[in-house]
């Protein structure tokens, strides 16, 4: 069991170094923004194609599959079943006006209107798939996916530091209203950096348990629990260490403020791939707004 090289969350890919490494951290954070902001009152198809555009935007800039492999495969099981609970789930879980004819426009209707699609009344089972039902299910796995997957792609190829930075870039105009940008983008900094040691300090602890070959069995539910509980004030205890460790270490090095002892991070300079990626992200709204509309 190994959760830092399992699980890419938060993790960087060093190498290879793709075409979207090389992309402005702020030209990728508003692809990211667009990819969570667009499935909102969409269509059915643009959900779905959002899901094809981003397998697609992977495979182009060759993410190697070792990097994705782990958490691909979670992430379909739970789409999966998100949908198949969705697409066989009454269509009143949110409960909206839906006509179930066609309004009476006084026009020829040459095409009947089906709001049944499959139905199973037979044997005891009941089962029925509706317009609304199937919509609510591509909407629930395709947002889940979107979200989840978006968002790796994005930690995998920008760097902590890149995305501080970008943020502190965009941020910056706050610093009017003595909001306390630098700090903010040094703690979000210091948080994504945290997170390997999270997932480290859970390793040990879970590995030493392992190690013990503790009878579960013969602890019981109480006792287990009691277990958990043990290993959890542990963890918590092994976190602060770490985090009054890295604080230690900051004074020692002369670090009072980040206004005083501003650090580098990164340097940011649009290129001329983030001046096309700008451009289609341009078309990528006009097409949302054209294409992509979710007609009631």
């Amino acid at each position: 069991m190994d959760l830092l090289r399992s699980l890419p969350i938060g993790l960087y890919l060093e190498q290879p170094i793709t075409w979207l490494h090389r992309l402005d951290p702020r030209v990728k954070l508003g692809w990211l923004v667009s990819f969570l902001l667009a499935p909102i009152l969409a269509s059915a198809m643009w959900k779905l194609s959002l899901v094809g555009l981003l397998v697609i935007v992977s495979i182009l800039a060759g993410i190697p599959w070792r990097a994705l492999k782990q958490q691909m495969g979670w992430l379909l099981l739970v789409g999966g079943a998100i949908f198949l609970v969705g697409i066989f789930s009454p269509d009143s879980i949110n409960v909206t006006h839906q006509l179930r004819s066609p309004p009476d426009t006084g026009l020829e209707i040459v095409q009947p209107y089906q709001y049944v699609l499959f139905k199973i009344d037979a044997g005891g089972l009941h089962f029925k798939i509706t317009k609304k039902s199937l919509d609510n299910a591509i909407y629930a796995s395709s947002l889940i996916f979107t979200l989840v997957y978006s968002t790796t792609v994005y930690l995998l190829t920008t760097s902590p530091e890149e995305i501080t930075t970008g943020l502190e870039s965009l941020m910056s105009p706050l610093r009017r209203y003595k909001v306390p940008v630098t700090e903010i983008a040094l703690t979000l900094t210091l948080a994504l950096r945290f997170i390997p040691l999270v997932l480290e300090e859970i390793q040990n602890l879970v590995r030493s348990i392992y190690t013990r070959s503790i009878d579960w069995q013969k602890l019981g539910i109480k006792n287990s629990a009691k277990v958990w509980l043990t290993v959890s004030e542990k963890l918590l205890e092994n976190l602060l260490n770490r985090a009054e460790q890295i604080a230690i270490a900051m004074q020692v090095r002369g670090f009072t403020t980040p206004n005083t002892h501003k650090v580098e991070w990164h340097q940011l300079k649009l290129g001329k791939a983030d001046f096309f990626a700008m451009v289609f992200l341009f078309i990528f709204w006009a097409a949302r707004f054209i294409v992509g509309r979710q007609f009631v």
